[in-house]
């Protein structure tokens, strides 16, 4: 079930939220091009980091509009990557999780990305993100 917007977005909002996407998958990507996880470069790459910020800053501005759920989409991803991030790196430090926190860095990683996909769909065809 969608939930029912109430007004239209501006043009502006719609071109912040794009940009906003556009620096998440621009931090995510570094990640696959080079030696660092896609999580670590999508959490810690000043794109990812002006993005959230970015994101808080407009979100509000977003109220009554299917932007709104783009806008709470992309906050939650980040701050869920970054706790899956720190439980995985727990299991990194204690040397028995090795096998267990590595691979799930990298399932962390394809998660970030077939959500910042999944949202950018989305917004490209004007729907709201589930």
């Amino acid at each position: 079930m969608q939930p029912e917007t109430i007004r239209t977005p501006t043009k502006s909002l719609t071109k912040i939220i794009y940009i906003i996407y556009a620096l998440h998958i621009f931090s995510a990507f570094n990640g696959l091009l080079s030696p660092a996880f896609i999580i670590t470069a999508f959490l810690t790459g000043w794109p990812s980091i002006i993005a959230l910020v970015m994101s808080y800053v407009w979100r509000n501005d977003a109220e009554d509009t299917y932007l709104h759920t783009h806008f709470n989409w992309l906050i939650s991803t980040f701050w869920s990557a970054l706790i899956w991030l720190f439980v995985a790196w727990l299991l990194v430090v204690t040397m028995v999780g090795i096998v267990i926190g590595i691979p799930l860095m990298l399932i962390v990683g394809l998660w970030v990305i077939y959500r910042l996909g999944k949202g950018f769909f989305a917004l490209n065809d004007g729907r709201v993100v589930p």
